[in-house]
């Protein structure tokens, strides 16, 4: 008898089916993979504020005073102390805490800007030129933002901020 005529014995049958299912689960496309990734990830992202303490709530609050203090006073840079907090306060992931903190830095620098233009202290020959790059600049940056790894964004933030603390120092 041949063994394709031969039934099968206990527990054969199951380890093909096992096999099978692990050859789909290997065959997704890497877009699959992807699409999955994101999903999960957008899914941890969520906060459920209802569930923050008063003690949380407080100190975010205290955090986005800071952060205000920060770029207020520097013109700028609040959104390097935004994202490390984001990230560790409400365990955002990399990607929402870049976003996330674009948005909240958004009307700070407005209101910063109004208020250094009101004081006298706004030229308007860069503030037109480096303004145009930084628009540019920024919507360059946040289609990046779609398309890298976490982990890159990451380190391309530290190496910024390292290399902003070094050129401070010197």
């Amino acid at each position: 008898m041949l063994k394709s005529d031969a039934a099968p014995k206990a527990g054969e049958g199951k380890i093909v089916k096992a096999k099978v299912a692990g050859k789909n689960a290997e065959s997704k496309s890497a877009k699959e993979k992807a699409a999955e990734a994101k999903e999960m990830e957008a899914k941890s992202a969520k906060i459920d504020t209802e569930k923050l303490s008063g003690k949380q709530v407080f100190l975010l609050c205290f955090c986005g005073a800071l952060i205000g203090l920060v770029n207020g006073f520097f013109g700028g840079g609040g959104g390097m102390i935004c994202v490390p907090l984001l990230e560790r306060l409400l365990h955002l992931p990399s990607k929402y805490s870049h976003a996330t903190a674009i948005v909240i830095i958004l009307p700070i620098s407005f209101v910063s800007a109004i208020i250094y233009f009101l004081n006298g202290n706004l030229q308007t020959v860069p503030f037109v030129t480096v303004g145009s790059g930084v628009v540019l600049g920024g919507i360059v940056g946040s289609f990046l933002l779609k398309f890298l790894p976490a982990k890159v964004i990451k380190i391309i933030f530290v190496l910024i901020m390292l290399a902003g603390g070094i050129r401070l120092l010197f």
